[in-house]
């Protein structure tokens, strides 16, 4: 019966709970555990299953819903909550005779959600209490982090559930270790928003009055903007010019910048790598020095008007390669010489910007492995590894997670989230059918609200901070920006084409910010 995470020993104590829960409610406080430096029985191997109180934990509230089962992550037990009722319930472990300085929690967790809340904590460290939700994902195991600074040489680790009847949780291989975790990419794709502008879009704070969308999304803690490059698009927006007037006004606000090449005259993703048409009757050879060239056109020009790129993507989720057919993955030997000239061009202009390659199906595993490996193996050079990731198309967080940590650690680079994104109604705003508009393309746990989304980008973001060694960068949102505006559709040679993509934008229907901006505030 390992349904929803719940064991054996889970099914028997559930029929136990509705008395004990009652008898937590007028009980004393447990005891606090005996006082010690390091987390004792991290792993719940101590006891075996059905275990009330873990050896070294103790507990508070319902505590008839926290115990340790069969199942675990690495061993053969794990910490669960869970009731047949709703409970409120912590689990937590006092340590003491600690060095100040700086620590971190990491521990492997799954959950069923629906819960008010399911978290670890680290608190009463001398500072305030930090917290990392567990995201859901009731099959796959998660790992997440919690860092903090102990300024008063003791803290409490604790998980903490507020729960309605019938919600569970897994934790299992708590470490509390020093060093500090935490992301330095807190950005979004804001490409549509000088036409959006053009065309009468409007851009409102929280309480509804009017300004400027950069500022806004400043305001929440937005730190680095990414822009695509077209080369010659029909609507004239996304090329050269609009790119160096966006950017002064996206370093002014203090923000980085990333410059995204598509290397075509419209969009570029693992579907089509149109070359751009001044460039279609062109040899590779010549495709190599227009991919240089054009690379150290924009940059810089970038850097001339002060607005040096700090990070550059040679493509646009290449997952089968670029400027077909010449730079396809059927002739790597070639794509790799594309890549290269792109790599050159940029390092040439600012040997201190960070050169990205960037693939979708950021779920997908064995398919990173493949081209990242190819691309090792035919000298290809590059700095970080961007993967889009989007919940609802590339597979469970625990995949992703998977895919990410193993990218950082096989090749030996950072790593970072390119784009991604989530619903926050599933209605459109104009004509045009929604990409995601029914609650069968959802990802579970994961309702189509502002809460939604503020908890997927949280936990997106969560997973990137986890990834070891640091080498997780952060996320960027892909087009915060992209209202529905008449003109500003997905067809750049279309004007009267839609916007599929405004119910996943960070502004509303009333086009004022959405709460679920504050994840920009993501450590």
């Amino acid at each position: 019966m390992a349904v929803r995470g719940i064991g054996t020993a889970g099914a028997v104590r559930a029929l136990l709970l509705p008395l004990l829960a009652g008898l937590a409610l007028v009980a004393l406080p447990a005891q606090t555990a005996q006082a010690a430096s390091t987390l004792t029985n991290g792993g719940f191997e101590s006891d075996g299953t059905g275990t009330a109180v873990p050896g070294g934990w103790s507990e508070y509230g319902d505590t008839g819903a926290s115990y340790t089962e069969a199942g675990g992550h690495s061993g053969s037990y794990r910490l669960s909550h869970y009731s047949s009722s709703a409970y409120t319930v912590e689990t937590y472990q006092y340590l003491s005779g600690l060095t100040n300085g700086s620590y971190h929690l990491t521990a492997w967790v799954r959950s069923g959600g629906g819960q008010n809340a399911a978290y670890l904590a680290l608190k009463n460290c001398g500072g305030s209490e930090q917290r990392t939700d567990l995201p859901v994902s009731s099959s796959g195991w998660i790992r997440i982090v919690v860092p903090v600074s102990v300024t008063n040489n003791q803290c409490t680790v604790s998980v903490h559930s507020d729960a309605n009847a019938g919600n569970w949780i897994n934790v299992d291989d708590l470490t509390f270790t020093s060093g500090t975790t935490g992301t330095s990419v807190h950005g979004a794709d804001i490409s549509s928003l000088a036409k959006s502008e053009a065309k009468g879009g409007v851009y409102r704070t929280a309480s509804g009055s009017s300004g400027d969308a950069l500022t806004v999304l400043r305001s929440y803690g937005m730190n680095y903007a990414r822009l695509k490059v077209w080369v010659n698009p029909a609507d004239g927006y996304n090329e050269k010019s609009h790119v160096l007037a966006l950017a002064k006004r996206i370093k002014a606000q203090g923000m980085k910048l990333l410059v995204d090449f598509h290397y075509s005259d419209t969009w570029a993703d693992p579907g089509k790598q149109t070359e751009p048409a001044a460039w279609a009757s062109h040899s590779y050879s010549q495709l190599r020095t227009d991919v240089y060239n054009h690379t150290y056109d924009v940059l810089n020009a970038l850097k001339a008007q002060g607005t040096t790129a700090d990070m550059v993507q040679i493509g646009n989720e290449i997952n089968g390669g670029l400027l077909w057919p010449e730079g396809s993955t059927s002739n790597w030997s070639q794509l790799a010489g594309l890549l290269d000239s792109g790599y050159s061009a940029a390092k040439t202009v600012s040997p201190s910007t960070v050169v990205a390659l960037h693939l979708a199906q950021g779920g997908d595993l064995a398919g990173t492995e493949w081209w990242f490996d190819n691309a090792v193996a035919h000298g290809v050079r590059f700095d970080a590894i961007g993967l889009s990731y989007y919940g609802y198309w590339h597979g469970p967080l625990s995949d992703f997670q998977t895919t990410l940590d193993d990218a950082a650690a096989r090749y030996g680079k950072p790593v970072f989230v390119a784009e991604t994104a989530y619903p926050f109604r599933l209605d459109s705003d104009d004509f045009l059918v929604n990409q995601i508009d029914t609650t069968g393309e959802l990802v579970s746990g994961y309702p189509a609200t502002t809460a939604g989304q503020t908890r997927w980008m949280n936990d997106v973001a969560s997973i990137v901070e986890a990834v070891p060694n640091g080498r997780g960068l952060g996320v960027f949102y892909w087009e915060a920006t992209w209202t529905a505006v008449t003109g500003n559709g997905w067809d750049p040679a279309d004007a009267s084409s839609g916007n599929g993509w405004e119910n996943q934008a960070l502004f509303g229907f009333d086009d004022r910010a959405l709460a679920s901006m504050s994840w920009f505030g993501h450590r």
